[in-house]
């Protein structure tokens, strides 16, 4: 079957017909919950799912598990749905188990219990091998990925959690944590108890979520065309005293360079607006990107990506004083050494 998106899945489902065989392929664990709810509440009756919905890890004997109990009519229900969690372990192991695994499956897909869907779930999985070959010919694949504009899920979110959020602050909250619907919900209730009954502001969102805070590292761009290492001092000395931890302004500042170097591919003259679509940023933040972006030479910004590289890889590593990584970091990045970025 062919790959689909989770809205297309969603309007199948809908439609009130089951599909037999279903894998959710991704890392998004609202965008799963979302999938798994919808096969819940459209085909097993809230009363019958102790006896007809079946969650079985695929490590040991899982997929065997599995395929047994998809033979088995359900009870107190017309379908079932068994779902096997941690399905990349179905391609551990050599050619041989891959083979049985691969032909266990194609066996119960070309002719699958009519009473039963099957979901499998897995964050990733290996396209070249013959068990996702054999997924792929008889089951629809899912990427979970959101499909939808992240600010319009923002606001879709809120409604759903009875929550009422400024155009503004959705628009930022989706922005901050990169679109990812998991982080969204997870941000929007603790907005919620926040905000205790009025309206969530760009203000709330300032202040409650930390991913915000990535745009202050705008400011530090500021500092690094300028080659004001001062000022980039001062801010970095701002942000560790305001709680962030090193590692997270070193991810924001990965972040901003790989924005600089997509805002300088866009062609001359592209408007915020547009630059907003094309680097998923908030007009506002694209207009900064597309500024700054023609300021910093390309190979400066490659240059760039590559300290942070090594100071990301040194703080993992354990370094004894993060403050100094970052601040030797900051030294590098604002030189007008000829392997210095900005």
């Amino acid at each position: 079957m062919p790959q689909a998106t989770v809205q297309d899945l969603l309007q199948r489902i809908e439609k009130g017909k089951p599909i037999p065989g279903i894998v959710l392929l991704g890392t998004d664990p609202y965008l799963r919950d979302q999938c798994r709810n919808a096969l819940l509440q459209k085909f097993v009756p809230e009363g019958a799912r102790d006896w007809a919905v079946f969650r079985i890890s695929a490590t040991g004997s899982g997929l065997q598990e599995l395929l047994q109990r998809a033979q088995m009519a359900p009870m107190l229900s017309p379908l079932q749905v068994l779902i096997l969690q941690d399905t990349e372990a179905l391609e551990r192991g050599g050619d041989e188990a891959l083979e049985r695994t691969a032909d266990a499956l194609a066996d119960y897909l070309e002719d699958p219990a009519p009473f039963s869907i099957v979901v499998f779930e897995a964050e990733q999985l290996d396209r070249r091998k013959k068990p996702f070959k054999t997924l792929a010919t008889g089951a629809l694949i899912v990427e979970l990925s959101a499909d939808v504009d992240p600010t319009a899920l923002v606001l879709h979110m809120a409604r759903e959690l009875g929550a009422s959020i400024s155009h503004d602050a959705a628009a930022e909250l989706a922005d901050a944590v990169d679109g990812e619907p998991a982080k969204i919900r997870l941000e929007l209730e603790k907005l919620l108890l926040y905000a205790a009954g009025r309206q969530i502001t760009a203000a709330d969102v300032d202040a409650l979520v930390v991913s915000a805070k990535k745009y202050t590292v705008w400011k530090l761009a500021d500092a690094f065309v300028a080659r004001d290492r001062r000022a980039s001092m001062e801010l970095l000395d701002s942000l560790l005293r305001e709680g962030e931890q090193p590692a997270g302004i070193v991810g924001a500042l990965s972040w901003m360079y790989r924005k600089l170097v997509e805002a300088r591919e866009l062609p001359v003259g592209t408007n915020p607006y547009s630059a907003a679509r094309d680097l998923g940023m908030r007009p506002e933040a694209a207009a900064i990107a597309l500024q700054q972006a023609r300021q910093i030479p390309r190979e400066q910004l490659l240059a760039g990506i590559a300290i942070l590289a090594e100071a990301d890889s040194a703080l993992k590593s354990g370094a004894p004083n993060p403050r100094a990584t970052l601040e030797f970091l900051l030294a590098r990045l604002t030189s007008s050494g000829a392997g210095a970025a900005a």
